[in-house]
């Protein structure tokens, strides 16, 4: 197999796991990771991504505090900025309504089962597991042209775990819990949390990580102009 031919296998086989085996990743590999994924290209070479790396029971600390406020005061916490449009229109609707149902048709979730995809969304605050849990920020004085650089680098960060034979999730969800997370983390007033993401290998035998989303065909989102 060609290099070319190899990574682009790598980026196909990237995709999001939603549960993870409680092995450990080596500091060194994170470390490896995340260096190389900051050889991502930013506007005047800014570099405008901070990374928090929690492991053992920082980890598990956050995950309490996070899971605590989603079960008891989950009303009180609003997303700092918006992920997601206030209303979904197509076809961006569709596509959303098309992974969730394949998601929880997976997990057996039925169809207005609310109690078991609350129970299913929390695990996002549980890193589904994963025994590395990663926090993402950045000086919220920066433009929006620093958050697309970021976004290149969150994409080696998850190709380089790839290549490094490690799986990850990217997380929004993180978001809505900010004030928590940037109380744990102690960030200061300048710094905006972009979002969370779980590291580790996957876990094999679970349904959820059978998931893998569809993509439109390029007739969808590309016009050739010749």
């Amino acid at each position: 197999m060609s290099q070319s031919t190899a990574f682009l296998k790598l980026i196909e086989s990237r995709h999001s796991i939603r549960a993870f085996l409680p092995e450990a990743v080596p500091r060194q590999t994170i470390e490896q990771i995340l260096a190389t994924a900051a050889r991502a290209p930013s506007g005047t070479n800014t570099q405008p991504w901070h990374v928090h790396v929690m492991t053992g029971t920082r980890r598990d600390q956050l995950v309490r505090a996070v899971c605590d406020a989603y079960d008891h005061t989950a009303a009180d916490h609003e997303y700092e900025y918006d992920y997601y449009p206030t209303e979904f229109f197509e076809p961006y609707l569709s596509r959303r309504r098309t992974v969730g149902f394949a998601l929880y048709g997976l997990l057996g979730i039925a169809k207005g089962d609310r109690a078991a995809m609350q129970a299913q969304h929390r695990r996002n605050y549980e890193f589904f597991g994963a025994p590395v849990g990663l926090m993402f920020s950045i000086d919220r004085r920066l433009g929006k042209g620093s958050w697309l650089d970021y976004g290149g680098f969150l994409q080696n960060v998850m190709l380089a775990a790839r290549a490094c034979g490690y799986d990850t999730c990217p997380q929004a969800a993180w978001v809505q819990f900010h004030r928590v997370v940037s109380t744990q983390l102690a960030l200061p007033n300048n710094e905006q949390l972009v979002c969370g993401m779980a590291l580790g290998r996957a876990d094999p035998a679970a349904p959820a990580n059978r998931l893998v989303s569809e993509r439109v065909t390029l007739a969808e989102f590309v016009q050739f102009h010749e």
